[in-house]
């Protein structure tokens, strides 16, 4: 599934691919898919805990053969 918005975190840790994520989805539409790439492997446990509390939508997580996330969220509200 192609995102609607691309937020590249690759060589930022944590908290800053999940600040970068929330700002990302502040700027997005109800219903847009935004992609988070992200490097540090915390965040494939961080965000899908941030978007359980928040109530957006989880679309898939996939680690590349380079070793970087890509962590898929629709905004639902």
């Amino acid at each position: 599934m192609e995102a609607d918005r691309i937020i590249d975190a690759r060589g930022s840790y944590c908290p800053g691919p999940l600040m970068e994520l929330i700002a990302g989805m502040k700027m997005s539409k109800v219903g847009e898919t935004v992609e988070l790439l992200s490097s540090d492997k915390g965040s494939a446990q961080d965000v899908p805990e941030w978007i359980n509390k928040v109530g957006h939508q989880m679309v898939g997580t996939t680690q590349d053969s380079g070793g970087v996330w890509h962590i898929q969220v629709r905004k639902m509200k």
